[in-house]
């Protein structure tokens, strides 16, 4: 009966190892897969945004990647089809107008986009044809960087 007693010892305490290895490998491969997760979402969404000239400089090695890009702009390039919600327009870099990227946006036009000086941050992918096919149009807000003028105000005696 002893003997017995024994071997029964020996596989209640291999079952535990078993369990414990288990556990330990099921909870490694969860931290393993969260870890990709987080990098997989920093890489697509933490990405800065670029100026038109690092684009035209890098065009052929963007092509069908996603990119944000940012620029002026060009208020006599803009044509909008409202019934298709087709919008094409240009932006130009910040320190050299010549630099031009073509942009296709299929979605509503922005109420500030004609206002001259208006700046656009293009979210899409680049094209084998040179022309970004964005998914999202936002505009910067230029009154949050024109120079705050302060009034004097006199006191009245």
């Amino acid at each position: 009966m002893a003997e017995s007693s024994t071997i029964l010892r020996g596989t209640v305490q291999s079952n535990r190892a078993n369990k414990r290895l288990k556990f330990i490998l099921g909870g490694l491969l969860i931290v393993v897969l969260i870890g990709l997760l987080i990098s997989q979402a920093v890489s697509s969404t933490g990405a800065y945004y670029r100026e038109v000239g690092e684009v035209l400089a890098q065009q052929n090695s963007l092509v069908s990647k996603n990119l944000r890009v940012s620029g002026n702009i060009v208020t006599e390039s803009i044509t909008y089809d409202a019934p298709t919600l087709t919008l094409n327009f240009k932006i130009s870099d910040p320190k050299d107008v010549g630099k031009q990227l073509a942009i296709h946006f299929h979605g509503v036009k922005p109420d500030q986009m004609d206002r001259e000086g208006s700046s656009a941050i293009i979210e899409g992918s680049l094209g084998s044809n040179g022309v970004v096919e964005a998914n999202n149009l936002l505009l910067k807000c230029p009154s949050r960087y024109e120079e705050y003028e302060e009034i004097k105000v006199e006191a009245v005696k």
